[in-house]
């Protein structure tokens, strides 16, 4: 959970950097990467409310273990909405200064919560016992494989990817573990899907070897 948090903030400063820099013939380009950004999030955050809090709870056996982080859902979601409808405006010009104006409404609330929820998920631990094993990361996969649709993969997935750094985080240990995908499908989903839109991936603030790169502008 930590290195898909660490996406969703690299692309929200991807979007928070280059947005004042935004050339008019990139503006397309530009606002459907920070679209499928909001997508990606929204989309995290709605699977996680339906499908993986509610599969925590019942393994661990106690109702309730995650409305903490409901509730903090609650605190960025209306920046998210003003965020997408601001970049779905029709015949209005772009202006990067007022996109991260709105960004800096939720900034404080969704960091928040994206430190906050990693931690909470590990105090899960104590609910594992022998007799009710709660195996996290079976449960995860599990839950996040409903979400995922052709549009979600073509549209959506490669914000996720390729804001991901795996070779220096916590000193490269999860790089071959997460995402969890090995040789011709990981080659697939962070080289070859990405080809589809690919002028708007150009944003993104990693490559598809999981390593840091310089921004598009």
């Amino acid at each position: 959970m930590a290195l898909s948090h660490n996406s969703f903030i690299r692309g929200f400063n991807s979007i928070y950097q280059q947005a004042p820099r935004i050339q008019p013939e990139d503006e397309a380009d530009f606002i459907g990467y920070a679209l499928a950004w909001q997508e990606c999030v929204a989309t995290h955050h709605h699977y996680e409310e339906t499908e993986l809090f509610p599969a925590l709870e019942k393994a661990a056996g106690k109702e309730g273990l995650m409305d903490d982080a409901v509730q903090e859902h609650a605190t960025f979601r209306g920046g998210l909405k003003t965020f997408k409808e601001y970049l779905q405006r029709e015949n209005t010009k772009f202006v990067g200064t007022e996109l991260v104006a709105i960004m800096d409404s939720f900034k404080d609330a969704l960091h928040n919560h994206l430190a906050a929820e990693p931690p909470t998920i590990v105090r899960l631990a104590k609910y594992h016992t022998p007799e009710t094993p709660i195996d996290i990361l079976a449960i995860a996969d599990a839950a996040g494989k409903k979400q995922l649709s052709i549009g979600f993969i073509f549209n959506v997935m490669p914000v996720f990817l390729l804001n991901m750094e795996t070779v220096e985080f916590e000193g490269g240990i999860w790089h071959d573990v997460f995402p969890p995908f090995r040789g011709v499908v990981k080659t697939i989903f962070t080289k070859g899907v990405p080809m589809w839109n690919s002028r708007r991936w150009r944003f993104t603030s990693c490559s598809a070897d999981g390593t840091v790169k310089q921004l598009a502008v």
